[in-house]
């Protein structure tokens, strides 16, 4: 997961995937220029957070809307209620 020290939508898909026992790395964004830049490069953007799943990149969230349960749910193949 590419995320920030900064972003409350980062802290919440970790809480979602600690939840469900998802193992995942955190690439921080603040402190990694690299990734940074390969965030940039990807995205266009530095929005954050981005999660790489079997080499697919999705952002989790929506302005406005928060983290997307339901989408992120569907990706990582986990059933929903």
């Amino acid at each position: 997961m590419y995320a920030s020290d900064w972003c409350g939508d980062c802290r919440a898909a970790k809480r979602f995937l600690d939840s469900h026992s998802i193992a995942y790395t955190v690439i921080n964004v603040d402190h990694d220029a690299e990734a940074e830049a390969e965030l940039l490069r990807r995205v266009g953007k530095r929005a954050v957070p981005q999660l790489v799943i079997n080499g697919e990149w999705f952002q989790p969230y929506r302005p406005g809307m928060g983290l997307l349960y339901e989408e992120l749910q569907q990706r990582l193949g986990l059933q929903t209620n």
